[in-house]
């Protein structure tokens, strides 16, 4: 498993970054490769995703969710991956948003871009576009989704 950790500081209140985030059809306007995600369920969504020339179809299930704290998911089925983002609160108009994520790469083209870094770069890209998004918008995206506590 590759594990992967990044955090970026946004210029909006730990409510608008969490709802944001949890607005889970948006991610392709910030994340690349992703193409499109579909809310099937209240926990459940299906991935469609374009990363180096390899497309990949599968469904992840949020675990844990906690508003305006954290969001953990794991993949349902394809490749294993899970993670979770955190908000943390640095005043009243900024939050720290902490991205943690392990994943198998597949393949020789995924292990060696692994060995070489190329996921955490992907995924800095992704958190700075996320900034330029989110403190781009004008009005939020929105409520988030309530609590799923963990599984016992």
């Amino acid at each position: 498993m590759t594990n992967l950790e990044k955090s970026i500081d946004v210029d909006v209140p730990v409510r608008t970054a969490y709802d944001q985030w949890t607005q889970f059809e948006s991610f392709p306007r910030f994340m690349e490769g992703v193409e499109r995600i579909d809310q099937v369920g209240p926990t459940d969504t299906h991935w469609v995703t374009s990363i180096g020339g390899v497309a990949r179809e599968f469904d992840a299930r949020i675990t844990e969710q906690h508003p305006d704290e954290r969001v953990a998911w794991t993949s349902v089925d394809g490749p294993r991956h899970a993670g979770v983002v955190t908000f943390h609160r640095l005043g009243a108009r900024q939050t720290r948003v902490t991205l943690r994520m392990d994943y198998e790469p597949q393949g020789a083209v995924e292990r060696t871009g692994a060995k070489l870094g190329i996921g955490s770069h992907r995924v800095a890209g992704d958190l700075t576009r996320f900034k330029h998004y989110i403190e781009a918008r004008p009005v939020e995206a929105g409520d988030g989704p309530g609590e799923v506590p963990p599984p016992r």
